[in-house]
């Protein structure tokens, strides 16, 4: 498996951006689907976005289209996720995870194969 670290989280107010890292290491990295989740008080763990092997393909969850972009850097093994014009909303604990599953699979959290520890995001009026 892969272990992943993730980095970035911290306190930003609405409109703001915040840019997360996911630095991974042992298997290789370019052999995983690589996703961004989140989970936010109370609620379940959610799918935020996901990107494919050499970077080609991208989704995400509606509800952060075209504020959120996910990258990655294979050669650093590091998965970015910026976002943009955050919300309360947002706020969360945002996980990186790996997935061996083909892109359009690995959206479910069932679907991963190693999970980080978490970055906090908090996002203020």
């Amino acid at each position: 498996q892969v272990q992943l670290v993730e980095s970035g989280g911290g306190l930003v107010q609405a409109g703001g951006s915040l840019r997360l890292s996911c630095a991974a290491s042992g298997r290789t990295f370019s052999s995983y689907v690589m996703d961004w989740f989140r989970q936010a008080p109370g609620k379940e763990r959610e799918f935020v976005a996901a990107i494919s092997w050499s970077g080609g393909s991208t989704y995400y969850a509606d509800s952060v289209k075209s504020r959120f972009t996910i990258t990655r850097d294979n050669v650093k093994s590091t998965v970015y996720l910026q976002m943009n014009s955050l919300k309360p909303e947002d706020t969360a604990v945002y996980y990186c995870a790996a997935s061996s599953l083909p892109p359009d699979k690995a959206i479910g959290v069932y679907a991963m194969d190693s999970w980080g520890k978490g970055t906090l995001v908090t996002v203020s009026l």
